[in-house]
């Protein structure tokens, strides 16, 4: 059976309320007294219960986490970490799937308000500015992780997408390819914009056009990779090389060169944005962008609880730096013979 507060507090030979103060890390406490109720709680492997401890400070002990798609590998890094933090503060995440649906989103929303959750990170989706602006109003701890919410003052952790894209594109023009396509996320969420934005930064800055007839946007889901890249390149002239803008449409993409008998990097080549653990087994192995996923989540955590404990701070935008892993999926073509 578990120890209780009281058994902490008999063995200790001090007040209920003594426990409860050291527990909380409040002041007034001699630091003899402060090891003693320690030492107890060790001995006793005393755990202090959540709902009680919610009940006092009148909030709950849940932080809310809704991602954008359950299914999508790169949340799988984010939900881990945001969940190492929580525990490591005594909080518990309750995690929810918007399937870039924004009513599900808002459903959810709604429902953590209801339960009074101590604070949310959400992965938006495009259509939720008026939403977010109210929970900062509200004054509800709430960050936006990895896309930004347009034209609210909030606190956020993204990518330099732009900036990252816009290498990797690089990349496949210093490789020796001219007409890059680029599959990618639908412009109004903010990840697809951007990573546009990159793409097209690099065509210009080497003197190439930006062809819209080599540009494919849609819900980041891989039947939509594979719909998009079969559609680019039965084109009557079709790309040299493509960019994915997320693993999903990455997995599409590939399908789709496959279902045509084109090699990589010899008939086409491929740049992706996102790892997946078995890209680097592939043959030729995939050039990709490289997301921190685990420390997105692992920022989004800390500022949400600095969010909790200071509502009065000033909202933080934190950008972290994705690094590009080139390998032999966009190396230059080899001559082929004649």
């Amino acid at each position: 059976m578990s120890a209780k507060i009281e058994d902490v507090a008999r063995r200790a030979g001090v007040s209920t309320a003594t426990v409860s103060r050291v527990l909380s890390g409040k002041p007034y406490v001699s630091d003899e007294l402060r090891e003693r109720v320690l030492e107890t709680v060790r001995e006793l492997k005393y755990r202090p219960s959540r709902v009680a401890r919610s009940l006092r400070v009148q909030r709950s002990s849940i932080i809310g986490l809704i991602i954008s798609d359950i299914q999508n590998p790169f949340f799988t890094s984010v939900v881990r970490a945001v969940e190492d933090v929580a525990q490591q503060q005594q909080y518990s995440v309750f995690l929810c799937n918007s399937d870039e649906d924004f009513d599900k989103e808002l459903t959810y929303i709604e429902l953590m308000l209801a339960e009074q959750v101590a604070g949310m990170i959400v992965s938006p989706t495009a259509s939720g500015n008026e939403v977010y602006q109210r929970l900062v109003e509200m004054r509800v701890p709430v960050v936006a992780i990895d896309r930004r919410v347009k034209d609210v003052e909030m606190d956020m952790v993204v990518g330099d997408n732009t900036t990252a894209a816009c290498a990797v594109v690089t990349h496949l023009i210093e490789n020796g390819y001219q007409r890059i396509g680029a599959v990618l996320g639908t412009p109004d969420v903010s990840t697809g914009a951007e990573r546009y934005q990159g793409y097209a930064n690099a065509l210009l800055q080497h003197g190439l056009p930006v062809r819209p007839e080599l540009v494919r946007t849609g819900s980041p889901r891989t039947p939509n990779g594979y719909a998009l890249t079969m559609d680019l390149l039965q084109q009557p002239e079709p790309p040299d090389a493509i960019f994915t803008g997320n693993n999903l449409l990455t997995v599409g993409a590939l399908r789709a060169i496959h279902e045509l008998g084109l090699r990589i990097p010899d008939d086409i080549a491929l740049a992706a944005f996102d790892e997946m653990d078995w890209m680097f087994l592939m043959k030729p192995a995939l050039t990709v962008v490289m997301q921190p996923t685990y420390e997105m989540g692992r920022r989004a955590a800390e500022l949400l609880l600095e969010r909790i404990a200071n509502p009065d701070r000033p909202p933080q935008q934190v950008v972290l730096q994705p690094t590009i892993k080139m390998r032999e999926s966009s190396q230059r073509r080899r001559e082929l013979p004649r």
